[in-house]
């Protein structure tokens, strides 16, 4: 068995940068930006008024004045004369300032007569946002990058209408097993419904990649080469169970057989400790352990990273944030262990039973307590570390 960091550095090693896509900005959501962003305008293109007022000149701004109001400016619609000493300009929120305006009094702060006004307070700020204040002509966002909402809001106001992303990795999910029928089906007195792939593949999705479910690959040489075979152009093969070392585990074996290059088998970590990883042809191939709860965490662990590689973003580990348990806990084993547990307001609580079988209790999980191998017994209120569900 060989540590989780090694296997993770294995996993790093198998995987690496895919090509990059244009794309409409629209589709960008949780997309990987490959290329910097130019801004091609200042944003805003002009100086422009902050409140509903009148646009005057700030050197002629104190309480008493008094101005005549020659046009408007609206959110749009400029004022397009010049001002001069002793004009004002009724303006509104977003309008472009009219040249020679230097001050935009609140309409608060004014008192009007027909075309005149007398100002009655001076506030603290000109109310004008000064051209490119957000970004100007030639700012930059950088890449790479996992585009938000935020981001999509902020490159349509740079006036990018298509960006460069990488393209999303297709994901071939294989759950093997005589033992599966999928879920809506009608099993048998020994038979169990397929789930892993389910769970797996909205990872995937939340990860930015494609997943592809192929159909359950039966415990026949001849079937799992089939459903390998049909995931030939995928650039991730996860198959799920089929990798420990009983009779009927043959995944290892066949795949093998298809050219598999093995980069390790079996990990010191509970739930989990079954994980291989390799090459099969132009993808790397993750085999997961077939109990649910030891599927679902050794691909947050490891799938997940690698994803983000193929995206562009590095070679990261899963985050590890600090909690404060909440119980004691006795020393750990030999290997690393990742207890589902509940954390809250910076507190956390691992489930009593931690049995690799139970999905509900992963599903009531939101962190994995994260134990190294040999690590001592922990008390309540030590700090300990969390990877966040």
């Amino acid at each position: 068995m060989i540590s989780v960091p090694e296997a993770l550095d294995h996993v790093f090693s198998l995987c690496s940068h895919l090509e990059s896509e244009v794309i409409p900005l629209r589709a960008g959501l949780n997309r990987v930006l490959a290329k910097y962003a130019i801004a091609s305008r200042n944003q805003p293109p002009f100086s422009a008024s902050i409140m509903d007022g009148y646009a005057v000149k700030d050197s002629e701004s104190h309480i008493g004045a008094t101005f005549t109001v020659i046009g408007e400016a609206a959110a749009g619609h400029r004022f397009d004369a010049t001002l001069n000493a002793g004009q004002a300009v009724r303006i509104f929120t977003g309008a472009p300032l009219p040249s020679g305006a230097s001050r935009v009094l609140m309409q608060e702060n004014v008192t009007r007569k027909g075309d005149q006004i007398t100002q009655t307070a001076v506030s603290r700020t000109t109310n004008i946002r000064e051209i490119g204040a957000d970004f100007k002509a030639g700012d930059l966002l950088k890449a790479p990058r996992r585009l938000t909402p935020r981001d999509l809001a902020l490159l349509a106001a740079m006036n990018i209408d298509t960006i460069t992303v990488t393209r999303k990795p297709v994901v071939a999910l294989i759950a093997t097993g005589d033992e599966l029928v999928m879920p809506g089906e009608t099993p048998d007195d020994a038979q169990i419904i397929a789930s892993n792939g389910f769970g797996l593949a909205a990872m995937v999705e939340a990860a930015g990649a494609t997943p592809r479910m192929l159909p359950i690959a039966r415990d026949t040489e001849s079937a799992l080469k089939h459903v390998l075979g049909l995931a030939s152009d995928a650039d991730m093969i996860v198959t799920i169970g089929g990798a420990s070392v009983g009779d009927h585990d043959i995944v290892g074996q066949v795949a093998t057989k298809m050219g598999l290059l093995r980069a390790f088998y079996k990990v010191a970590m509970r739930p989990g400790k079954p994980l291989m990883a390799g090459r099969l042809g132009d993808a790397m191939m993750l085999g997961l352990p077939g109990n649910p709860v030891s599927a679902l965490v050794t691909a947050h662990l490891f799938m997940l990273p690698a994803l983000n590689k193929m995206l562009g973003l590095g070679e990261t580990p899963v985050a590890l944030h600090p909690a404060r348990l909440t119980q004691d806990l006795p020393a750990n084993g030999p290997r690393a262990h990742y207890m589902r547990a509940q954390i809250d307001m910076g507190q956390v609580t691992p489930f009593d039973s931690q049995d690799s079988a139970l999905l509900r209790i992963l599903s009531d999980a939101n962190a994995l307590i994260v134990r190294p191998p040999f690590a001592p017994a922990s008390s309540t209120g030590d700090t300990v570390d969390v990877i966040l569900l």
